[in-house]
């Protein structure tokens, strides 16, 4: 803050001290209000915090508040450095003062130019203006722009562009489309919305849109050997490495901003691997909008401490895309980069990164781990399917403190129903499942010493699929009688809690339950517990769940044992 009040006495102090001199002026023009009363409320906010506070009527009906008057020279220096800082709204712009008017602020001052004397509101007559830049009329206005060339007419055209007022091509002419734009642009800048630009209003408009491109240091960048060519704010960026397939350019003076172009060969497969991978990125959250088709996506995720957009298209046999991440603070810098990135971008020639990496899997992630942090849950535990509609039973422990709940990394969970009694939770998928197979309970009482498989993500979510686990049911009560327990010899992992116990029919007789809590005696290793099928059963019609009881059948193959168990786990998982 004191670095940015220094900087404001600098400026105005370089603008007072060049007025002694100077027979021409500019201002840098903050805003413009439809009303005098509101015109001088705001000024009176803003003098409160600069000491070169102007006013002035600009058109009938419009006043203008601007800090100056500055040397020419000196007025787009000030413009970008406060802009730069944050002091001034991003599309406050350098005038003239041509169109200065009768002076309303400070009240009761002289004004600060020979221009635009002051005068009393309502019996001094308007000044005259500038000799060198004359107010010009419509038809004045048209017969300058008659003479400006092609390529004048683009750079207009690519200035309301940036400011976000043209949509349409930058082809030069100035049809209807543009003609709108510009009474847009003249409107929300305090000029009669005429449609036609006067010599001083294109030459403001394409003064702060200059201003803005040397701010951010914008230049078209080729990427040979990637195949892409784009246009970055290097004054923000620098180069940092290649990590095939992609190409990494790191902040800059601590500017937040990073981006990631995008090549390797591929298909709509290769094109669906990296979606998923993108996902998995501390970079991209899990909030925000998402559109993708058969050839194409589009990322734009937010959170409250980082914001990203990524797009990608496969075709012609190459997948061809960026991503950007930067603060969420920085939204309104961001507003005028993001579609110069996306306007810009394009696949050039045959070739993409290295062409030896196809298609999208644990290379790329490794690629991506290089510059960015892949997002990782707090912990996974393991769970079961109930239903045909995709329900889960897993451990408390797996729910506990969480912002979001996923199965299988994909699907967004919420929780039905929680025991703390018996250690369970029961879930339902935000969008409907199908499981192929789901649990049945057990209904006949188990016979103690029988061999029992535990299925569940042992490893938590390193490994892409359950395993199973082999031990025997050694009781069915706890260490201290308790009831609804079932004691197991298996060489468990904490992982595994909240994963199906079966018996060697494929019936659930149980679900495991995590270790000892800490601080609890120490079990010997291979000691695990399980809450029986008859408690599970309890909680899920207290629920409005009805489960299955499996029917009296004969031993199950290995085959269809292992068939059962990991069809019906589920990698459970708890994030932040």
């Amino acid at each position: 803050m004191r670095f940015q009040v220094l900087l404001i006495a600098v400026l105005a102090l370089l603008g007072l001290t060049n007025l002694a001199s100077a027979q021409e002026q500019a201002w840098v023009q903050v805003e413009a209000q439809p009303s005098l009363l509101e015109a001088e409320i705001r000024a009176r906010d803003f003098a409160a915090q600069f000491p070169n506070v102007a006013g002035f009527q600009i058109a009938e009906g419009w006043y203008a508040i601007v800090l100056g008057p500055y040397a020419p020279e000196a007025a787009a220096g000030a413009l970008s450095d406060l802009k730069r800082s944050g002091a001034i709204p991003r599309d406050s712009f350098i005038t003239d003062g041509a169109t200065h008017r009768q002076q309303f602020w400070p009240v009761g001052s002289q004004a600060a130019t020979e221009a635009t004397p002051t005068v009393e509101p309502t019996t001094a007559p308007e000044p005259e203006v500038a000799a060198d830049i004359p107010d010009e009329t419509v038809q004045q206005a048209k017969q300058s722009e008659a003479a400006l060339s092609r390529d004048d007419r683009k750079a207009l055209q690519q200035a309301m562009a940036w400011y976000g007022f043209y949509e349409a091509a930058i082809d030069g002419s100035f049809g209807a489309g543009t003609r709108n734009s510009m009474a847009a642009w003249q409107g929300a800048n305090g000029f009669e919305a005429t449609g036609v630009l006067t010599t001083a209003q294109r030459a403001a408009l394409l003064g702060n849109y200059q201003a803005d491109l040397a701010e951010f240091g914008f230049e078209t960048v080729t990427e040979a050997e990637a195949g892409i060519e784009i246009t970055l704010p290097m004054a923000l960026l620098q180069f940092d490495h290649y990590e095939p397939p992609f190409v990494h350019y790191s902040e800059k003076n601590r500017s937040g901003l990073r981006v990631v172009l995008i090549s390797q060969p591929g298909d709509q497969d290769s094109l669906s691997a990296l979606y998923d991978t993108l996902q998995t990125l501390e970079v991209v959250p899990a909030e925000g909008e998402r559109s993708r088709d058969e050839s194409s996506f589009t990322i734009n995720a937010q959170s409250r401490d980082v914001q990203s957009y990524a797009y990608a298209a496969a075709k012609n046999g190459m997948i061809k895309g960026f991503l950007v991440v930067w603060n969420p603070i920085d939204a309104e810098r961001m507003s005028r980069i993001l579609p110069a990135l996306k306007s810009s971008f394009q696949p050039i020639g045959d070739k993409a990164l290295d062409p030896g990496l196809v298609p999208m899997d644990e290379a790329t992630r490794t690629g991506l781990l290089a510059g960015l942090e892949v997002k990782l849950p707090k912990l996974s535990r393991s769970g079961f399917y109930v239903d045909a509609k995709g329900s889960v039973v897993t451990t408390l422990e797996a729910v506990a403190q969480c912002g979001r709940i996923t199965l299988d990394h994909d699907t967004d969970a919420t929780v039905l129903a929680q025991d703390a009694a018996s250690g369970l939770a029961i879930l339902t998928p935000k969008k409907p499942l199908a499981p192929q197979v789901f649990a049945s309970f057990q209904s006949t009482p188990a016979r103690l010493g029988a061999e029992v498989v535990v299925a569940g993500y042992s490893y938590e979510d390193k490994l892409p699929a359950p395993v199973l686990t082999f031990g025997t049911l050694e009781e069915e009560k706890g260490l201290n009688g308790e009831a609804g327990l079932s004691r197991l010899a298996a060489p468990v992992l904490p992982g595994d809690a909240g994963g199906p116990v079966l018996d060697q029919t494929g019936a659930v007789l149980g679900m495991l339950l995590p270790p000892t809590p800490k601080g609890a005696k120490l079990l010997p290793d291979g000691v695990a517990f399980a809450a029986q099928a008859g408690v599970i059963g309890k909680a899920m019609t207290a629920a409005g769940l009805l489960p299955t009881l499996a029917p009296a059948t004969d031993l199950a193959s290995p085959d269809a044992l292992n068939a059962v168990g990991t069809g019906m786990t589920v990698l459970v998982s708890c994030w932040e």
